[in-house]
């Protein structure tokens, strides 16, 4: 939710159910200073019950939303969507209102602030209750846990699940590059031999994102897993100013000098860089499986998806940036456990095929969805990434500013104005003035 590209996921609750878990939930009101106490409950009730659910990102919540109430016909799940950018500077006014909605779409790197502020319950008591880590992906769920001061992330108390996933990955015209590059040095032959047949070979919209998903994607398959992670989720003492990072750096100038970021990528957008690429301008685009149904339509069996290939062909993408369309239970719903039941019915494998149509990745991430061609291409990846824990979260997650830095920085790369070395001093300077040196 930190960017309308990456908008951005198995039981069925019967009015009666044969086995309840019930327990105790302890969530921070205003303030923090006091607990809401819920006995936590798996049971719907058969009275008629309203919810109200705010989000920003269209699909797939109202299909979700249809779902899950006729699962359940004495449960009303009224939607209130407000525009991205309204959405963020409204929400914590409109959580800490006496007409909170139920559930909120919660992102962990721009609504952080309803942690402490009490705004939103504690999930962890219905996480046990549902068997919620072995439903959903654990990576998805670290992102989405933190402190009470929600300064770290991955660990701590849970604030929200995902209701569907996303991933980032290499489309490729297929008119252009013949098969996916096995190995980063293929992907950049390939590139090299685009340009020398006078063709663009990465199209990029570094005006906006684009940029440092590219950098990102360089950064998935250059460095630690856990040292990337440790630092987006602000452990003690985790930096960017690695060789790692510094290596990912060096290559995304490198390839810039070399003329394979198309011209001109610091002044495009997102949207146009997808267009560029989609009319066959380009080789490449490095973006998220959101932009699927929009190169199915434009290019039709012309386009394939990969995850940036690793240096060698003996170990294959197991990584790759991902995020989730997520939400959280306000802490002055009057119905938490039917808000819960809703957030379980995510990772419901009927979920997933709601999830998938959408333009997301399912939760379930072993649900059958008999996906073809290159959305086929997109779950055959990313369920084994999935599966396997790989799933790191987008770096302007690291601190509220990040993206201030990332998107300038990338742009200086790209231009030769700024130096590798330079720009990862940057993005640990907001790292250190929000989570301290």
């Amino acid at each position: 939710m930190t960017r309308p590209a990456r908008r951005a996921a198995v039981v069925a609750l019967g009015v009666t159910t044969a086995f309840a878990l019930t327990a105790c939930a302890g969530a921070s009101s205003s303030g923090g200073n006091t607990a809401t106490k819920v006995d936590v409950s798996t049971t719907i009730p058969s009275d008629p019950v309203t919810l109200t659910l705010a989000y920003t990102n269209d699909p797939p919540t109202k299909a979700l939303i249809d779902g899950f109430t006729k699962k359940h016909p004495n449960v009303t799940v009224k939607p209130q969507m407000t525009p991205f950018n309204d959405y963020i500077k409204s929400i914590k006014l409109a959580m800490s209102s006496d007409a909170a909605p139920d559930i909120a779409q919660y992102n962990p790197g721009a609504m952080n602030s309803l942690v402490p502020a009490g705004l939103i319950l504690d999930l962890s008591p219905w996480a046990k209750a549902y068997g919620w880590t072995t439903k959903f992906p654990p990576a998805s769920l670290e992102v989405l846990s933190s402190d009470k001061s929600a300064k770290q992330f991955g660990t701590g108390n849970l604030y929200a699940v995902p209701g569907g996933l996303s991933v980032l990955g290499v489309f490729y015209n297929k008119k252009i590059v013949k098969e996916a590059p096995k190995t980063l040095a293929d992907f950049e032959a390939a590139m090299q031999q685009a340009k020398a047949a006078g063709q663009t070979p990465l199209s990029n919209g570094a005006l906006q994102v684009g940029g440092f998903h590219l950098w990102n994607a360089l950064l998935n398959v250059t460095g630690d897993i856990n040292d990337y992670r440790s630092w987006v989720y602000g452990k003690p003492g985790a930096t960017i100013e690695n060789p790692a990072a510094l290596k990912a750096t060096q290559t995304l100038t490198d390839w810039a000098k070399k003329g394979y970021v198309s011209s001109g990528a610091s002044a495009t957008a997102d949207a146009d860089a997808l267009a560029s690429f989609a009319k066959g301008d380009s080789a490449f685009l490095i973006t998220g499986n959101w932009a699927a149904s929009t190169l199915e339509t434009e290019m039709k069996d012309d386009v394939g998806f990969f995850l940036m290939p690793t240096e060698s062909a003996d170990k294959p993408a197991n990584v790759a940036s991902g995020a989730s369309v997520a939400y959280a239970i306000s802490s002055k719903s009057k119905h938490p456990n039917v808000a819960a039941a809703f957030l379980d019915y995510l990772s419901s494998p009927e979920a997933a095929k709601i999830e998938f149509d959408g333009g997301f990745l399912p939760v379930d991430t072993k649900a059958e969805l008999g996906a073809t061609g290159l959305r086929g291409d997109i779950a055959s990846v990313f369920a084994p990434v999935a599966q396997g824990n790989g799933i790191v979260p987008f770096p302007d997650f690291a601190s509220p500013g990040m993206i201030d830095k990332l998107t300038p920085g990338i742009q200086g790369l790209i231009s030769d104005k700024m130096t590798p070395d330079a720009f990862l001093k940057s993005l640990q300077e907001s790292w250190d003035a929000h989570h301290g040196s």
